[in-house]
């Protein structure tokens, strides 16, 4: 009895660049026996065996269903306009590496039913491919040039050459493919040029490039020697402000110390009380010192008062006084000893 086959046998297998379109196969032949409705279905195979199968596009009573896979919205359809024609290929448009898996194509008219599947792997080409030196770029020394693409799906492989020059790789290199690892042992000044790294998989290729530059060795002990005098300098010169800061601060402290310091042998100030005893006692001992012949105009001056206790400045000159009679003051209240005062009698003797 003949039933509905599918056609599209000869390639099951297909490998895509990432960004890039692909062409999934499915084509069919129907049969006078197969009189029910067709339907295509596409579906996507999970690796992991537990999941279940996921409807990503199916064409249905002359209609297409494209909603069930949001990882391809917007990025497939048939390539047919009208499947029912025999031609139920998918299209998948701007390809991401996380479209590679297993994809089924159903085709059901009862009562007939087919299936195929198709293995789909997207790669991801080089990209952002970086070149390096590692080690010192010193005339014997042993240098290594380092290519490392920030992308691209495995396997990669990597290849230098040298793009001035003699364009030849010195004699002494040793190429590491797989890590893109050129060890460059013993340099030469000859060694000194251009390189370029070519990263590539089966799907694309990625280039960086580098500059060489041997020359001759650094003078270490010279450095070194700089290095040690350069700090003994610093360290000198840090001293010496550590020890004019020290001196700064001690002068300001002592003449700190000096503005507040009270000087003990200054007598303190005099009482308004004190001054006028020192006046009276001034006073007394000026009389007590006259002799009788100057005694004459003060027997006859009475004293009217006692000088004021608020009495602070002493008489510009010795005063003058009208003769009269003294009237001792009261010597004793105010904290003094009585002391006799000459006078002169009547008929010119001192009494």
């Amino acid at each position: 009895t003949r039933s509905l086959t599918i056609t599209s046998v000869d390639q099951s297998m297909f490998e895509k660049a990432q960004g890039e379109k692909v062409t999934l196969p499915c084509t069919f032949e129907l049969s006078e026996e197969d009189e029910g409705p067709l339907d295509i279905e596409w579906v996507l195979i999970p690796a992991d065996n537990q999941k279940r199968e996921q409807i990503i596009i199916m064409y249905a009573v002359d209609r297409v269903y494209n909603h069930y896979y949001a990882g391809l919205t917007g990025r497939m359809q048939f390539t047919s306009l009208d499947p029912k024609s025999g031609d139920g290929s998918l299209d998948i448009l701007n390809l991401k590496a996380a479209d590679t898996g297993t994809y089924q194509c159903k085709v059901k008219k009862a009562p007939g039913v087919q299936s195929k599947k198709i293995q789909l792997t997207v790669l991801v080409k080089p990209a952002r491919t970086k070149c390096s030196i590692e080690g010192s770029q010193e005339i014997g020394k042993d240098v290594t040039l380092k290519c490392v693409s920030q992308e691209g799906s495995p396997l990669l492989s990597y290849d230098w050459r040298r793009v001035s020059g003699t364009r030849n790789l010195p004699a002494t290199s040793m190429l590491n493919k797989n890590t893109g690892e050129l060890l460059l042992k013993n340099a030469s000044r000859e060694y000194s040029g251009t390189y370029n790294c070519v990263a590539s998989n089966r799907v694309g290729t990625d280039e960086c490039s580098v500059e060489l530059n041997v020359t001759p060795p650094i003078n270490t002990a010279g450095i070194i020697t700089g290095a040690i005098i350069g700090t003994l300098l610093g360290l000198s010169v840090l001293c010496s402000i550590i020890v004019c800061f020290c001196k700064k601060h001690r002068e300001k402290k002592y003449e700190k110390e000096v503005h507040h310091d009270i000087r003990e042998d200054v007598p303190p100030p005099k009482s308004r009380s004190s001054t006028a005893r020192s006046y009276i006692g001034s006073n007394r001992s000026s009389l007590g010192s006259m002799s009788p012949s100057n005694m004459e105009g003060y027997t006859k001056t009475p004293y009217s008062q006692v000088p004021s206790e608020d009495f602070e400045r002493a008489p510009a000159q010795n005063p003058t006084f009208a003769p009269s009679k003294v009237a001792a003051p009261n010597l004793s209240r105010m904290g003094a000893v009585p002391v006799m005062i000459p006078a002169q009698s009547k008929d010119g003797s001192i009494v």
